[in-house]
């Protein structure tokens, strides 16, 4: 069952347009260009999720990093809330977030849970007794008591350490958040958990989200639209409720036979 949209203005928070990547491998000779992304071109609109799919090194993590500004791209559009998504990535502090896959590799082992949760907001902002109880109110908002602002990451399971982490993303309320495989590592109960979590904070907050995973069963529980990719190109992109009824490019067919569960 996928979430509900939820928004008042539907303009585009992220748009692709025609945008394609390349880097280099190899040293002489052997020099050769990869593709990771051709020509991919697709929005997302307040409120919603797009889920992107595909095999391992089909462009998918490339796809979330240029979507965040961490990789430029070689040619097309990226635009950001109506304009070119700027270079400067303090410039967007805290309109866009992730939740990755590890999420103790994202926080740091010697800051408490409440320190990581209001770094970003401390990007722009001084630790005052507001922005700490933020912190806190978001801390219960994802489910975690007021006594785990005072714990480190080696004391938490992986399901409250991306609790912690989706609450960091939400804390300066974003209009976009990539989640980049951010359920895979965990048991399916706790994947259902935190899946249950994202669409409620969306459905309260309004965000637009690109949902990143190999994972079939997640993506079509979240996601108002699909995308699947192959070789960096996006072969087919749909409403959630068509694409898994019957999709239609062979490769998203073949998809469904390897890696559904």
């Amino acid at each position: 069952m996928n979430a509900a949209r939820h928004s008042v203005d539907d303009s585009p928070v992220l748009t692709f347009d025609d945008v394609s990547v390349s880097f280099s491998s190899g040293i002489g000779s052997g020099r050769r260009e990869v593709t990771a992304m051709s020509h991919v071109s697709f929005s997302v609109s307040p409120g919603e999720t797009l889920g992107l799919v595909g095999e391992s090194g089909s462009g998918k993590s490339t796809t979330g990093a240029v979507a965040l500004g961490l990789q430029r791209q070689d040619s097309g559009i990226v635009t950001f809330r109506g304009k070119p998504l700027a270079r400067s990535l303090r410039s967007r502090a805290g309109q866009m977030q992730a939740v990755l896959q590890h999420p103790r590799w994202a926080l740091d082992p010697r800051a408490t849970v409440l320190s990581s949760v209001l770094e970003p907001i401390l990007v722009h902002e001084r630790r005052t007794p507001t922005a700490v109880q933020r912190g806190l109110e978001m801390l219960s908002r994802v489910g975690l008591p007021e006594s785990f602002a005072t714990r480190r990451p080696h004391q938490l399971s992986g399901g409250q350490l991306q609790r912690v982490s989706v609450a960091r993303a939400l804390v300066t309320h974003p209009s976009f958040i990539v989640f980049d495989e951010a359920v895979s590592a965990l048991d399916v109960s706790v994947q259902a958990q935190i899946l249950n979590l994202v669409q409620e904070l969306q459905s309260e907050h309004g965000f637009a989200a690109l949902f990143i995973s190999h994972d079939l069963a997640a993506v079509r529980y979240v996601s108002h639209q699909v995308a699947v990719m192959r070789a960096g190109e996006i072969v087919e992109c749909a409403p959630s409720a068509i694409f898994y009824e019957t999709p239609n490019h062979p490769y998203s067919r073949q998809l469904f036979q390897e890696l559904s569960p």
